[in-house]
């Protein structure tokens, strides 16, 4: 038997914690009848910081149930610090991580559980259906992961935030400390033995999505350049060709002044050193504060989130 710890970060979802609640203490008591986790084992929300009642929801259910605890963080740190503060914090053999939203199987975790049994460190929860997300979202969601392999960063496909991870993986975890978080690619990263199982995505149980467009750009932003210098090359390349362009179209306009009467005084020595060159600058300049705007966030070495309140941990 294991000791697990199950991690739900929470932003905004006072009107599913009940029935997340539910679904997961019925999975918990099941495994825990079958003998295959320990009595101790617990459900752990962590709050991002919510401007509802959630965190009252949440005390009100900690008090209820001695296995459900709760951490609430100072103000919002978004997703990935709010899921490292669980990572980091909750006790367990294994902990496994899964949104408050009930998309992901609940019942998967059991699968899980039998494969860390079995011997695996990482499970990896993997979505082999998306028929629920809109065509938008399932189409951007495949370019996704299709770019990011591209640029050579080793993430797992159709896999987010849902899997177990045992101990002594969470402990190398913790030698991760980059401030630039994107936990899909640093996961793999750590190694020892992994698995993966499948499950179909379901639509959101109630309220509304916490990653719009705008967040979803955002975290594929963020993952490709805090693990590829890729577009730096790109931008060099860019240069190179635009550079030889340049000068290709220079011979073909000493040409036209020289053995034609059609040259324009004054047009190609203005408009193709603006329209050519001042274009991939903006560009290089665009993605090279980018990086060095990461850097910036990584030196100052800020804590990644702040504990305010703990129940049942």
């Amino acid at each position: 038997m294991i000791r697990l710890g199950i991690v739900v970060p929470c932003y905004n979802e006072e009107q599913v914690i009940r029935e997340t609640t539910r679904r997961l203490r019925t999975l918990l008591d099941r495994l825990i009848s079958a003998g295959k986790v320990c009595d101790d084992s617990c459900i752990y929300y962590v709050d991002d910081g919510s401007h509802d009642d959630t965190w009252l929801l949440i005390e009100t259910m900690a008090h209820e149930n001695p296995r459900l605890g709760g951490i609430k963080l100072s103000r919002n740190r978004g997703h990935q610090n709010a899921l490292l503060a669980g990572l980091f914090t909750v006790p367990g053999d294994a902990v496994v991580s899964i949104d408050a939203d009930l998309q992901d199987d609940v019942d998967t975790i059991e699968v899980m559980v039998d494969e860390c049994i079995n011997g695996a460190d990482i499970v990896y929860g993997v979505r082999d259906d998306r028929r629920k997300d809109t065509y938008f979202k399932r189409q951007t969601a495949h370019a996704f992961y299709r770019v990011i392999r591209l640029l050579g960063i080793d993430v797992i496909y159709n896999h987010a935030d849902f899997r177990l991870m045992t101990r002594r993986t969470l402990d190398a975890l913790q030698d991760y400390r980059e401030v630039n978080l994107f936990l899909r690619g640093i996961v793999p990263l750590i190694g020892f033995s992994s698995v993966k199982v499948y499950y179909t995505r379901a639509s959101r149980a109630a309220g509304e999505s916490k990653y719009p467009l705008r967040r979803m750009l955002s975290l594929a932003w963020e993952g490709i350049t805090s693990f590829s210098i890729i577009p730096l090359r790109i931008v060099t390349a860019l240069g190179a060709v635009i550079f030889a362009l340049t000068l290709l179209m220079s011979f073909y306009v000493i040409i036209i002044r020289l053995f034609t009467e059609k040259a324009l005084p004054g047009w190609a020595s203005t408009v193709l050193p603006i329209y050519l060159l001042g274009g991939v600058q903006i560009l290089a300049i665009g993605i090279l504060g980018e990086y060095l705007g990461k850097v910036y966030r990584e030196v100052k070495a800020r804590p990644r989130y702040a504990i305010e309140k703990r129940i049942n941990v």
